[in-house]
């Protein structure tokens, strides 16, 4: 297939996964998706998935939680899939490029957050100031294409097109500090958006719950998934077995004062 042919519709597959200003929230956006299209149009679908599946251990917690923006996964994982392929590597040489270029393209993300997304929100603003419905739909889907959509398509084909060696001495180029502290970035802030959440939910009547939580996962070593298991538990006791007994609580009220001979339900007050 020809190569900027290959180059667009990686595009494309970037700009559709993007596309949740449109579609709405969906799982398109998981590298086990766009690897496996990746695989695809380059010819080696099975070895997409087995990358994708690597690639989504790698960012099984990237979610956007609160004011956590995580690295950019579509283009990094569509990248790395291709590049890996092309070049007849293994998944580990994906996962290699996968993660800087996910961090390197969030940079430019958050830039187009800044710089461009801003004009499209003010216009919303005035339109539903105008009562114009119409107009604020035309600037949620201009914002979302030319904020999102077009630059992350625009990253793919180019980067694709001047190939996996012009990526790397880019991301060489980079000062290590720079990548270091994108690194750490990385880790904080989810740990911020978590924070962010907390403050809006915890309060003195629910504050306990996430104190045992944290005891749980740090001082008796309880894994995740454990962790789950005994809020789940928990969850069911504080309100599906309270409401269960207080059905039956009722039933044997109602019982004993039929039984006592006074039937409040036919009585006439």
């Amino acid at each position: 297939m020809n190569h900027i042919l290959i180059a667009i519709l990686l595009a494309l597959t970037a700009m559709l996964a993007n596309a949740e200003y449109l579609f709405g929230s969906s799982m398109l956006s998981r590298p086990l998706v766009t690897c496996t299209i990746a695989g695809l149009i380059m010819g080696d679908m099975k070895t997409g998935i087995i990358m994708g599946a690597t690639l989504e251990l790698a960012f099984v917690g990237s979610f956007s939680i609160g004011a956590s923006i995580p690295p950019e996964i579509i283009s990094g994982s569509i990248l790395g899939t291709a590049f890996a392929i092309g070049a007849g590597k293994s998944t580990a040489v994906a996962l290699t490029l996968g993660i800087p270029i996910a961090s390197l393209v969030l940079v430019i993300k958050n830039l187009c957050f800044i710089f461009v997304l801003p004009y499209f929100v003010h216009k919303a603003d005035k339109y539903a100031a105008e009562g114009n419905s119409k107009g604020m739909d035309r600037m949620q889907l201009f914002g979302g294409f030319f904020s999102i959509n077009l630059p992350i398509g625009l990253i793919v084909a180019i980067s694709f097109i001047v190939g996996s060696p012009v990526i790397k001495s880019l991301l060489a180029v980079i000062p290590k500090f720079v990548i270091d502290g994108l690194g750490i970035a990385t880790g904080l802030l989810p740990a911020y958006g978590f924070a962010l959440l907390l403050k809006l939910m915890v309060n003195k009547h629910n504050a306990i719950y996430f104190v045992l939580g944290f005891a749980l996962a740090v001082y008796m070593k309880v894994p995740v998934t454990g962790v789950a298991i005994f809020g789940a538990c928990l969850a069911l006791v504080l309100t599906g077995y309270s409401a269960f007994n207080n059905g039956h609580k009722g039933e044997a009220v109602a019982a004993s004062t039929t039984n006592g001979g006074i039937d409040y339900e036919d009585e006439e007050f």
